[in-house]
């Protein structure tokens, strides 16, 4: 007898599921179905599981493909459940392909290829909110986005689409998705659309997405008008529409408890925030070549803004850009400075010019500092006059950190906001305002 397993969350049952399973027992003659638990997902990064454990392994059951379901609790049981149930098969889909080669020494391990083109016709029928989502772009963040959104349940990465025909299908066969050629089938085949393409075309994407009903997620930032900003804003809401900007440390958790700390009056009236965040970047990439919207500030701006606006507000009384240029023209270094009725802020980001990047909050009592990378804020400190007392916090950071701005995300697409405390729309106006500014100020728009 030929024993496979497999294992998964199997929240919001789906063909693709089903499908999955299938192909699991066609590999041999006696298939267990290992079944995670909720608390084991969180502790992998597995965010908004909805169904109940009995109700996922009642849906497995009732496919009639397992002969045995077991539990899945804790980290390292998948070995020792090949011991224990002597395993010849170990078999997962080809969206954890490579993950589990160490498996190799004591059984076969066999990579399913994943379901493309998943109907949510069954899942709409049963008012599973499961979206699929449509990636516009196939740059370096596109290939983070993936591995992070199939941790998060409700979402299901359909395909994806760009104007440069063989790249879409090099990224969609990497993937195990589909690679669409036109925009109209790409809009009939997906529920939302995730934004990554160059900062330029994000406006005429979102306006497009928006109008073909679709929810959209875009990358920062978002827009460089303050008026596209505002227009598109306005339209998502009279159609009743998600329209999210994504800086991933607005909605990382430590980030929130931070600013929380910040706010409490712990540290007194604020008075001062400087952020800095500072990369070395390879001369050839867009970044240190588009003349027009490369450049740090572009790059790296909505970050260091993140927090100044965040604890200031946007109603500044003076702003002001300093940077130091490559022979190009482009900014290695720049330096925004705000003037507040009660405060300062100094935003700093470079990408030919390396600093130390930190978060300082400087209060009437004391202040926080998160020292780099603060973006993927998952340790700081608060200190005070005497210098004996230093309180300290620290908060998970999982992955790349996407997986929280897709988890809001489809949030607030299933609960109906279309406004979330974590980046208001008001916020992301005010980035496309001060983006605006820095580029007039360059005199390249």
């Amino acid at each position: 007898m030929v024993k496979v397993i497999t294992y998964g969350t199997f929240d919001l049952f789906h063909e693709g599921h089903y499908r999955l399973l299938e192909r699991a027992k066609a590999l041999g003659d006696y298939l267990i179905v290992g079944v995670t638990t909720e608390a084991y997902d969180e502790t992998r990064g597995k965010f908004n599981v909805i169904d109940s454990l009995v109700t996922r392994i009642e849906n497995v059951r009732k496919t009639g493909f397992a002969d045995e379901i077991i539990i899945e609790e804790t980290p390292g049981q998948k070995f020792s459940d090949i011991k224990k149930y002597n395993i010849d098969i170990f078999t997962v889909g080809s969206d954890w392909t490579g993950e589990f080669e160490y498996l190799r020494d004591y059984c076969k391990v066999v990579y399913l290829e994943r379901t493309k083109n998943i109907s949510s016709t069954m899942l709409r029928e049963k008012n599973r909110p499961i979206q699929r989502i449509g990636i516009i772009g196939t740059g370096r963040i596109a290939e983070r986005f993936l591995p992070e959104a199939k941790l998060v349940s409700g979402v299901s990465t359909q395909g994806v689409y760009n104007p440069h025909t063989e790249s879409a299908i090099r990224f969609a066969k990497k993937w195990g998705i589909e690679a669409y050629t036109g925009l109209e089938e790409f809009f009939s085949a997906i529920d939302v659309v995730y934004i990554a393409s160059p900062h330029e075309t994000h406006y005429e994407y979102i306006k497009t997405s928006l109008e073909h009903g679709k929810h959209v997620l875009c990358e920062k930032p978002m827009v460089l008008k303050k008026a596209e900003a505002e227009e598109l804003f306005q339209y998502a809401k009279e159609q009743e529409l998600i329209l999210f900007e994504e800086i991933k440390t607005a909605y990382c958790p430590g980030f929130h408890k931070l600013l929380g700390i910040a706010c409490s009056g712990s540290i007194g009236s604020i008075r001062n925030v400087e952020a800095c965040f500072t990369k070395l970047e390879r001369p050839e990439t867009r970044e240190m070549t588009d003349r027009i919207y490369g450049g740090s500030f572009t790059e790296l701006g909505s970050y260091v803004l993140l927090p100044i606006l965040k604890l200031f507000g946007d109603e500044f009384q003076e702003l002001r850009f300093d940077s130091i240029r490559g022979e190009n023209g482009l900014d290695l270094f720049t330096k925004a400075s705000f003037v507040y009725p009660t405060g300062i802020g100094t935003a700093t980001c470079g990408l030919g010019v390396k600093s130390e990047g930190r978060l300082l909050i400087s209060g009437t009592k004391g202040y926080i500092l998160a020292e780099a990378p603060w973006w993927k804020t998952s340790y700081f400190e608060v200190h005070y006059e005497k210098t004996d007392r230093i309180d300290r916090y620290s908060e998970s950071f999982l992955g790349d950190g996407l997986r929280y701005e897709i988890s809001n995300f489809l949030y607030m697409i299933n609960k109906s906001n279309n406004n979330n405390f974590k980046l208001t729309r008001g916020e992301s106006i005010a980035m496309a305002d001060i983006m605006e500014r820095f580029l007039k100020a360059e005199r390249r728009t």
